[in-house]
């Protein structure tokens, strides 16, 4: 089985490879700035990444978008489909480069925290408290939109890059919403947060290329059951990579904790994936903020670890 952890675009450095490999990572995915989708054909600049990665025995497996889908694409602007022919070229340099997976995701406005909480030790966790959050909500005038609207655009937005998806042998995968709860946020309707959604959301262009970047702790902080939702989409072959993350608390009020002390019994979890038929990568996607943990790099061989044992329990 796989392990996989996360580089943002100016970091993957001789440093941090060496790092990663020491703590046993198999696949990187690389956070891609905004300017590697400006329609130019970047598959020369990718190869060059993944010769680097390559070097240090780990494959370059996800470009993942740094930021949320455009708002061209998202709210349905006149300038989308120059967008979009911007995604699709560089989906096929991504083919070009072999370069498999491409994670993104898809709403008006991103992701939204409360005040971080104090947890063992003094570690900080991020949090969302919804009544809180509602005290002073943000407003974003120029990003409001309702959800079928959403929907129509994301279904425009499929209809044209999944065919080049799978011409170019890139799959796509989907976050949801973070927090994915289903009232509006800063003004603007979220779709991805739901399981019955992502249902929906797989269904609209049926394709093998058409998936998910499952994030069990978003799944979590659903509130639906994790494990049948594991259950569903690998069984389905829809899940492409597993942010392999625990939370505490319940949808409207939760703090992302240490892999081991939450609320999902991370050894279950593991065994339903095996169970479920799934063989591909997972990742810690996001860990408590330690002091003194410069680049979070205790946070990450900790968590790295802890999923490595699981792995090797349940997979053999």
């Amino acid at each position: 089985m796989i392990l996989q952890d996360q580089l943002t675009w100016d970091n993957v450095t001789d440093e941090n490879l060496r790092f990663f490999r020491q703590i046993g990572i198999d696949n990187l995915v690389v956070g891609a700035p905004p300017t590697i989708y400006d329609g130019r054909d970047r598959s020369s600049e990718f190869l060059r990444m993944r010769e680097f990665i390559e070097s240090y025995g780990m494959r370059f497996y996800v470009i993942q978008m740094e930021e949320r889908c455009w708002d061209d694409i998202t709210l349905g602007l006149p300038g989308r489909d120059k967008k979009i022919e911007h995604w699709c070229t560089a989906l096929r340099g991504m083919g070009k480069a072999g370069i498999p997976v491409l994670g993104y995701v898809f709403n008006a406005i991103g992701h939204f925290r409360t005040k971080s909480s104090t947890g063992r030790g003094g570690a900080i966790y991020d949090r969302f408290d919804y009544k809180e959050h509602m005290q002073n909500p943000p407003v974003r005038a120029d990003k409001q939109i309702g959800e079928e609207t959403l929907w129509e655009n994301f279904a425009y937005f499929l209809e044209r890059v999944i065919p080049v998806a799978e011409e170019s042998g890139v799959r796509m995968a989907l976050h949801p919403d973070d927090p994915p709860i289903p009232e509006p946020l800063g003004g603007a309707a979220r779709i991805m947060c739901s399981f019955d959604n992502f249902k929906r959301a797989i269904e609209i262009v049926p394709s093998p290329h058409n998936g998910l970047e499952f994030c069990q702790g978003c799944f979590a902080e659903m509130g639906c059951n994790v494990l049948e939702a594991v259950k569903y989409f690998a069984t389905q072959e829809k899940m492409f990579y597993v942010h392999f993350r625990n939370i505490r608390g319940k949808p409207h009020s939760f703090e992302e904790v240490f892999i081991d002390e939450g609320d999902m019994n991370m050894l279950k979890a593991m065994q339903t994936y095996k169970e479920a038929g799934f063989n591909g990568p997972f990742m810690m996607d996001h860990t408590p903020v330690l002091i003194n943990d410069p680049g979070s790099r205790v946070g990450r061989a900790y968590a790295a670890g802890y999923i490595r044992s699981l792995i090797q329990v349940v997979y053999g």
